[in-house]
């Protein structure tokens, strides 16, 4: 008898010791799910704060010194970043957001627009069902440069839970990076004051006058689809903080007409962003 109740009491001390490994696993496990490195980079997928239908995550690429990566308009050169979520379990929907990007030379006498160190992309993802937890899964493609540039793509998941993630207020960080939606004319700084079509150039240019606190304060134009290919806003300072950027409507697609199409405008002034959609006016 008391060889069996040695025997039982081992048993259930190696059940406790396996049922503990498994628990102790699970982090570095899951960990490896949300993690990613690529040369120059270190890619991860984080999870924030839950409310109702919606929970917070995050993309964070940690960038090694000297190098860099892309903003969803690239500038001259460069590969804008491009995700799926295919795979995801009780996600309805994913909105990727876009902290306030820099300029920087490309290497080839053009600049890009993109980021250097790091940068966190929040993630808004809707669950289809907020009852159950979720598992969201990511193909993340992307580029990163030093002299070269090189293509990466890494495969993240992460599972979702009512309790959220230990990341909340890194995300919310984040967020207040992402330029802010402002209407044209408005009394703020920054603002994007007011767009003009100076059609004596060939080929005819905006001209958009801003305010700003800052001197180094930037501009980037978009048009209405990946399509157009407009070139880098090129700055003169005026006096009060105020600057004028000049966009000539070059990289306009074939057979478009330019007039009332929708540009996105983000000016940049230091810690804050604002981004302000205009028609391009009519001649």
């Amino acid at each position: 008898m008391i060889a069996l109740r040695m025997f039982a009491e081992c048993g259930r001390l190696r059940l406790a010791a396996l049922i503990l490994s498994g628990l102790c696993a699970g982090a570095p496990a899951a960990r490896a799910e949300s993690l990613a490195k690529v040369p120059g980079a270190e890619v991860e997928l984080i999870a924030g704060a839950v409310s109702a239908a919606q929970a917070d995550a995050g993309i964070e690429v940690r960038l090694a010194p000297g190098w860099k990566t892309y903003w969803r308009y690239p500038g001259d050169s460069g590969v804008p970043p491009a995700l799926s979520f295919e795979g995801s379990q009780n996600v309805a929907g994913v909105e990727m957001e876009w902290p306030a990007p820099r300029r920087f030379a490309d290497g080839g006498g053009g600049s890009s627009i993109g980021y250097k160190g790091a940068v966190l992309f929040p993630l808004k993802v809707r669950l289809a069902d907020p009852g159950k937890p979720a598992r969201l899964q990511v193909a993340f493609d992307f580029a990163v440069c030093e002299a070269l540039c090189m293509p990466a793509k890494v495969d993240l998941a992460l599972v979702i839970d009512a309790a959220g993630g230990a990341d909340a207020a890194r995300i919310v960080a984040a967020r207040g990076s992402v330029p802010v939606p402002q209407a044209l004319g408005a009394g703020d700084v920054p603002s994007v004051r007011a767009v003009a079509l100076d059609t004596a150039a060939t080929p005819a240019r905006l001209v958009i006058d801003v305010k700003a606190s800052s001197p180094k304060a930037d501009l980037f134009a978009e048009g209405p689809d990946a399509h157009w290919a407009l070139p880098l806003p090129q700055k003169t300072a005026l006096p009060d903080g105020a600057a004028r950027f000049v966009v000539p409507l070059d990289g306009v697609p074939s057979g478009i007409d330019p007039a009332g199409a929708a540009l996105t405008l983000t000016l940049v002034d230091g810690s804050r962003a604002v981004t302000t959609t205009v028609p391009v006016p009519k001649p």
